[in-house]
């Protein structure tokens, strides 16, 4: 009974220290999920029908891949506790000859970590794609290419990623004031020098810093979203329902579908549940997607849609223009969203 106690604990120490580390990104995309999904030629189709149609789009993007492929599927391929795109590929070199290096060597046996609890059992059936590229280096090649790519596609997110984080977070205090572009820059400069600066602490101190900070801000944003779908339009959960997502692109037409490269940042930050399992356990971080982090994210855009849904003006400000109050509490919600933007 003692070590079951222990073990929860555990699970909810690391889920606590998961908030201030691996849900950073994927948090603050309601800043501007809304804004560029809405910013080319799908300005011109700005309908409830439309509103709705992006709130189902971005529903069930979380639900599939945050949700279903990431919390059941991907922490489940980790590499003796380890994830990242790396971590994957050597778990599929060792449990088939898809290295170009020799890597099943007898002496590799011996090494005490080699395997983690259930890694033994992981042995992969054989296939005729895995004899295909056990047999051709070409394939092997093209499998080490692949992984290359990804990797240096996350590296991308990590440069591109807290520049739309920066200025969509100071978008609430620009919004209010008559602040000129360069000064804008400027601030947004000064931003991330001092946000990246505070990283050497190390991730342990940095998790338990902004925990509390990452919490507190996911349930204020899901109580605005619940005061916005209450206040102007509790129908909005029917977009909960596909149906919406066939009428979006039935309405929209191409621009639609060039749209979806704005749907897709509801799960910026996504890629770093996996990439820092190494760090937690698959359990814990369940434990806070699945309990806290999803639900007040759906509430979240839920509760935009219903605003935007009969404030069509608001869009290029969606998220600080649905929050209601003043100027004190839009700078709030600023000072917040910038203080997340090194997670």
């Amino acid at each position: 009974m003692a070590d079951r106690r222990n073990r929860c604990n555990q699970v909810l120490l690391l889920a606590y220290q998961s908030f201030g580390l691996v849900f950073g990104d994927l948090s603050i995309s309601p800043l501007y999920v809304y804004k560029c999904t809405f910013y080319g030629g799908l300005r011109h189709h700005q309908t409830e029908d439309t509103i709705f149609g992006a709130f189902s789009l971005i529903f069930w993007t979380i639900t599939l891949l945050s949700l279903i492929k990431y919390m059941v599927f991907v922490l489940s391929a980790d590499d003796n506790g380890e994830g990242g795109i790396f971590a994957l590929y050597a778990l599929l070199c060792r449990h088939a000859r898809f290295s170009l290096l020799p890597n099943q060597q007898s002496a590799d046996e011996e090494i005490s970590t080699y395997y983690g609890p259930g890694d033994a059992s992981r042995n992969l059936p054989s296939s005729a794609f895995k004899s295909l590229i056990e047999r051709n280096k070409r394939s092997k090649t093209a499998l080490l290419v692949l992984v290359l790519v990804g990797t240096s596609m996350v590296i991308t997110i990590g440069v591109l990623t807290p520049a739309i984080s920066v200025s969509s977070s100071i978008d609430g205090l620009v919004a209010k004031t008559s602040l000129k572009h360069s000064t804008v820059v400027m601030i947004a400069c000064a931003l991330l020098v001092g946000l990246f600066v505070l990283q050497h602490r190390g991730t342990n101190k940095v998790a338990f810093l902004f925990a509390p900070i990452m919490i507190l801000w996911l349930l204020i944003i899901a109580t605005v979203g619940v005061y916005n779908i209450v206040t102007w339009n509790p129908s909005v959960y029917k977009a909960l329902s596909p149906y919406y997502i066939y009428v979006f692109f039935r309405d929209t037409g191409i621009d639609g579908w060039l749209s979806l490269g704005g749907i897709l940042l509801c799960i910026t930050g996504t890629e770093a549940i996996f990439a820092e399992l190494g760090q937690f356990t698959a359990t814990s971080i369940r434990f806070a997607f699945c309990c806290v982090v999803y639900p007040c994210l759906v509430l979240q855009y839920m509760g935009q849609a219903a605003f935007l849904s009969k404030n069509f003006s608001a869009l290029p400000s969606s998220f600080y223009s649905s929050i209601p109050g003043n100027n004190l509490v839009n700078l709030l919600f600023t000072s917040l969203s910038c203080t997340l933007l090194p997670l």
